[in-house]
């Protein structure tokens, strides 16, 4: 399989080094170059990429809005956050708007590429180390208990069995798979399977997504 990829940057040069990394890869190619949110959005209704590597800012429409309605227009397509700084406001707020993963703009080559396979295999291209650090440093952007989503988060949340509600807890508190084997006296491939199950019952897309849906929900008391 082909990994279709749509690069969305402001910055002209690091659209074409991106470029020059997918066009050496024989499981991926370049499909499109976007300047901006806006025609990183028209894009990808265009060529349904499989991955779409997305700038947090950028001119007219940033990579948060763009993620936002891309994510919704084009489900298929996965987003992969790209940013300079480590730990950028605006990146948790593209992770809550359907991202999949976050990247700092100089990762090296091999981890930019292992993050794109592991997106487009439907997984999140996040370190749980990376996760714990957003979510000490965002919380208190979460959305509030009183927002009218909150009852209908409770609602789905009566889905899961008491069991998966524990591993998604944890997924919440940004351990790996592993952590949480040993955390619930789990095997790890137990654990893999509740979490699949998890992101079905809930209609999540990935493990960000699942983080997001801990906290909002309240499953993971604030600190």
């Amino acid at each position: 399989m082909t990994i279709r990829v749509l690069v969305a940057d402001d910055e002209a040069l690091l659209r074409m080094a991106f470029t020059t990394i997918l066009g050496v890869q024989p499981d991926m190619v370049s499909v499109g170059e976007a300047p901006d949110g806006a025609h990183a959005v028209r894009l990808a209704r265009q060529l349904s990429p499989d991955v779409v590597l997305m700038d947090v800012r950028m001119p007219d429409m940033d990579g948060i809005e763009a993620t936002r309605q891309l994510t919704r227009a084009c489900p298929h397509s996965r987003v992969l956050i790209l940013t300079t700084f480590d730990l950028d406001e605006y990146a948790f707020a593209a992770l809550a708007a359907g991202a999949s993963g976050f990247l700092l703009k100089n990762t090296r080559p091999e981890e930019l590429l292992a993050a794109i396979r592991s997106v487009a295999a439907g997984d999140a291209a996040l370190s749980p180390r990376i996760t714990r650090r957003l979510l000490d440093d965002f919380r208190p952007h979460l959305t509030a208990v009183a927002d009218p989503a909150h009852r209908e988060r409770l609602g789905r949340l009566a889905r899961l069995s008491a069991r998966e509600r524990e591993v998604l807890a944890e997924v919440g508190r940004g351990r790996s798979n592993a952590e949480i084997a040993a955390v619930l006296y789990l095997a790890e491939a137990t654990v893999k399977s509740h979490l699949g199950r998890i992101l079905h019952k809930l209609g999540l897309r990935d493990r960000i997504q699942a983080v997001v849906f801990a906290h909002e929900s309240r499953l993971v008391p604030r600190a």
